[in-house]
């Protein structure tokens, strides 16, 4: 992790992924760079399971947007988060947000997903979820392969673990859509 000044630009940031393209960049609210490494086979192997799995049902319902781990979120408290997997209702999609200039979205999704990988430390992770919610995030899925359960945080605050054999769902944030949670482990 490297530490810069709270005014890196998101056109700094963009400059600097795409300068290195092997790496992924987010920058928190405090202004700290962090650098994730590629995941590895696996992890990447859950996160695609887990983005076709959301856009067959969103795009199905019309519900809105998915997005992959590529796509920089600028949340209200400053900082750059990429999750594995997001949604952006219909609704809260700005007008125009497919033209122009690719630019980071400054909105918090409805709805996340994050995948452990192999080097990810959970309360690292934890922390970004709390984070998520705490910026507007409705509904935020952890999945902890290592330990084989997910983290399941609402907007209410409450956060619910559930065992590998669970199915998890998308509550009234996506609703109807489920998912088995032995398919992400």
């Amino acid at each position: 992790m490297i530490q810069i000044t709270s005014s890196i630009t998101d056109q700094e940031l963009k400059q600097l992924s795409s300068q290195n393209p092997e790496l992924r960049f987010e920058c928190s609210a405090d202004g700290t760079l962090v650098t994730m490494t590629p995941t590895g086979k696996i992890s990447g192997n859950r996160e695609a399971k887990a983005i076709a799995s959301l856009f067959i049902w969103v795009e199905k319902q019309e519900l809105g947007e998915v997005f992959s781990s590529s796509t920089g979120f600028k949340l209200p408290n400053g900082a750059v988060r990429s999750p594995d997997v997001a949604f952006v209702a219909n609704n809260r999609l700005p007008l125009g947000w497919d033209e122009g200039e690719d630019e980071f979205f400054n909105l918090a999704p409805d709805f996340v997903i994050e995948i452990r990988s192999k080097t990810d430390n959970l309360d690292v992770l934890k922390a970004k979820m709390e984070e998520y919610r705490d910026n507007g995030v409705g509904l935020g899925w952890l999945i902890d392969r290592h330990h084989r359960q997910a983290l399941v945080y609402r907007q209410d605050g409450s956060i619910t673990q559930y065992p590998s054999d669970a199915v998890l769902n998308g509550e009234n944030v996506v609703p109807g859509f489920t998912l088995p949670l032995k398919i992400l482990l």
